[in-house]
C-alpha cells in the first residue's frame, strides 16, 4: 500500500508488484526478462505434480523518501489454501532443518538516491526468482507471499487444476 503525505503524490511506503512466469532473469540493468509470463493456472494431467519451474517476477517500488541507503529485507514463501507453508526446495549442504526443506527464503537490498533523482521519483528493485521442481500434492489454490521488512506486501495467487486424461467419445 502506498501512503501519501504531501501534495504531488509523494509516496512514503514501498510498493510491490509481481507476476508468475515460466522463467525470469534480471541481468543487472534494472530490467526483467520474462519467458511465458503472466499466468495463474497450472494444468496437471496427474497429481501429485512436480512443476519443472516457476518464475516470480517481482518489482519493488522504492519512493524518493525511502531511497536512503538503508537495508531492507524481502522474504518469499508459498502457502496452500489452508495457509500451510509448503517446501520451496531442499536445503543446501550444511544447512539443517527438521525435514531438510526450505520453506522461506529472502535477501537484503538497499537503494540510494542517484544524481538527478527528484522528490516524487521512485526507483525499482527487480527480482527474478526461479524455483525448480516444486511438488503440488493436490489441486487447489496456492499463493506466493512476498514480505518487505516483515510486512506482507504482495500475494501472487494461482490454481493447480487436475485436468485428467482426455477421454474419447464416439457419437
Amino acid at each position: 500500500m502506498i501512503g501519501v503525505t504531501e501534495p504531488g503524490l509523494i509516496a512514503d511506503e514501498m510498493g510491490v508488484e509481481g507476476f508468475l512466469a515460466d522463467s525470469v532473469t534480471a541481468p543487472g540493468d534494472g530490467k526483467l526478462y520474462v519467458q511465458g509470463g503472466v499466468w495463474n493456472v497450472i494444468q496437471a494431467a496427474a497429481l501429485p505434480v512436480r512443476q519443472a519451474r516457476i518464475g516470480l517476477a517481482v518489482i519493488i517500488r522504492v519512493p524518493y523518501r525511502l531511497a536512503t541507503n538503508e537495508h531492507h529485507r524481502f522474504e518469499v514463501r508459498l502457502v496452500d489454501e489452508d495457509e500451510k507453508e509448503l517446501p520451496l526446495g531442499d536445503t543446501p549442504a550444511g544447512v539443517q532443518t527438521p525435514d531438510g526443506k526450505i520453506r522461506r527464503f529472502g535477501g537484503d537490498f538497499a537503494v540510494g538516491r542517484p544524481h538527478g533523482m527528484q522528490p516524487g521519483d521512485e526507483q525499482f528493485v527487480t527480482l527474478a526468482i526461479n524455483l525448480d521442481g516444486i511438488l503440488f500434492e493436490r489441486a487447489g489454490v496456492y499463493t506466493f507471499g512476498i514480505a518487505i521488512d516483515g510486512n506482507d506486501a504482495k500475494r501472487l495467487r494461482f490454481r493447480v487444476n487436475h485436468a485428467g486424461q482426455p477421454t474419447l467419445s464416439m457419437g
